[in-house]
């Protein structure tokens, strides 16, 4: 699973996901892509789902470029603990996707084989996803 080598601080806040996507805005490393249409917390799982459907999609006729990565820890308290006693280990690690953010890119391959994969791609994702291409 993606998660960071090492980290500033064990556990960090929840913080917010309203607004646009700051930065990755463009489709900037290959031809097509996939843009968030939803905030969302991409988990590791999830982003290894789309990975996987990627490369075996692509195979050796294109590349894939992946532009979400998993850093920040979410911590969970164990089922029937009482409230109090301080904040829950971490047990996983997320990527803070906002609206307008391209996830992955592809090049190399087809406009009509691109869309395809782009939608094998949106059914392993938790949100709802929009088909991009590369402005010149």
């Amino acid at each position: 699973m993606l998660m960071p080598k090492k980290v500033k601080h064990r556990k960090v806040q929840r913080g917010t996901m309203k607004g646009l996507s700051k930065g990755c805005r463009t489709v900037y490393f290959g031809e097509y892509g996939l843009e968030a249409a939803d905030p969302v917390w991409m988990t590791a799982q999830q982003i290894e789902a789309m990975r996987v459907t990627l490369s075996r999609g692509v195979r050796k006729e294109g590349s894939y470029f992946i532009r979400v990565f998993p850093d920040k820890p979410v911590s969970k308290k164990p089922a029937e603990t009482r409230m109090g006693k301080g904040k829950g280990n971490p047990e996983f690690w997320v990527a803070v996707v906002k609206r307008g953010r391209i996830i992955c890119e592809i090049a190399g391959v087809a406009e009509e084989r691109a869309k395809e994969l782009m939608k094998l791609v949106s059914y392993k994702l938790p949100i709802k996803t929009k088909f991009v291409k590369k402005e010149q």
